[in-house]
């Protein structure tokens, strides 16, 4: 037990070192992500980006427990399975009969993935919605908060994990509380054992776990960084002719309220395509006139392009 105890906190702290070197790999992947991805920076006084910022970090507080709960859950079967061998096979007490050994490692093998198929799923699918619905820096968002509370996650599964298993540990050669000797089979020693079970799943299962967590995350996240990046330039060049043309608009509508008119406008007006002054004048990418939202015949298109203003798209 002695040892034991020694190699739980040995163990915690080489953990510590583990999940140290998993943030700061989780940081160099999400600087690539970042780099990829085009984005500058990542503003989190936007909703979408301080959103994901928070459901990042509640992704390995649900992992955590999904992992924690396939534990319990492959046990109880496994007490289950043990309790039908006594039931039903005579003689394992008195070592005349043979126990079903490989139905408990059945149960331990099958649980072991199919328990764990809907935890890697969530660390899978969670940063491709967040990247493909809200964008790339919503995703940076996302992985930040999923880095720093996997990385805290970590390190508290695994050293209080060690902490509650040495706690029971240490009731073998007894443990004074408020000047009383307590041993095993006591009230305190029932408590430990009860906060082992917790402990166990902890720094053995979870913790561990918080290191592929959010290096996987930030992996997946940088896979896609480059269709993420694609589509964000797309929409901001969309947005960017959108706005060229507005820009247009209103300054041929500003020339109206002036004494002089443009050449443009006044060659329109002296052909009568022009006969308020609320009106809209675009050149488009195909070689198109389009007066107050209707599309011009193509000869007027070079007759008229030669006395836009210079800014004309």
């Amino acid at each position: 037990d002695v040892l034991d105890a020694v190699g739980n906190t040995t163990a915690a702290t080489g953990k510590g070192f583990a999940i140290a070197s998993a943030a700061l790999t989780a940081l160099a992947l999400f600087a690539a992500f970042v780099g990829v991805a085009g984005i500058d920076g990542i503003n989190i006084y936007k909703a979408k980006v301080l959103a994901s910022l928070f459901v990042g970090g509640m992704i390995p507080m649900i992992f955590s427990s999904l992992a924690i709960r396939a534990v319990g859950e492959a046990a109880m079967s496994m007490v289950e399975e043990v309790r039908r061998q006594f039931r039903t096979i005579p003689g394992i007490m008195e070592g005349t009969g043979k126990p079903e050994y490989d139905k408990c490692v059945a149960i331990s093998t099958q649980a072991s993935i199919k328990k764990m198929l809907l935890p890697g799923a969530i660390t899978i699918v969670s940063p491709l919605i967040i990247g493909f619905l809200l964008g790339p820096e919503a995703l940076g968002g996302f992985l930040a908060g999923a880095t720093v509370s996997g990385v805290l996650m970590g390190m508290f599964q695994n050293n209080a994990g060690g902490a509650w298993d040495n706690a029971k540990k240490s009731f073998e050669k007894g443990v004074e509380i408020n000047g009383e000797m307590y041993y095993k089979k006591s009230e305190p020693h029932k408590a430990s054992v009860t906060g082992d079970t917790v402990g166990d799943p902890f720094k053995d299962t979870s913790g561990p776990s918080m290191n592929i967590l959010i290096k996987l995350m930030s992996i997946v996240s940088l896979v896609i960084a480059p269709s993420l990046a694609q589509m964000n330039h797309s929409a901001a060049g969309t947005g960017a002719k959108k706005e060229i043309k507005e820009q247009l608009v209103i300054k041929q509508s500003i020339s109206d309220t002036s004494t002089t008119l443009s050449p443009l406008t006044t060659a329109l007006k002296a052909d009568g395509l022009i006969t308020s002054d609320n009106y809209s004048i675009e050149f488009t990418d195909n070689k198109k006139l389009v007066i107050n939202g209707v599309e011009q015949p193509d000869s007027l298109y070079l007759k008229y392009y030669k006395l836009s203003v210079p800014n004309t798209p």
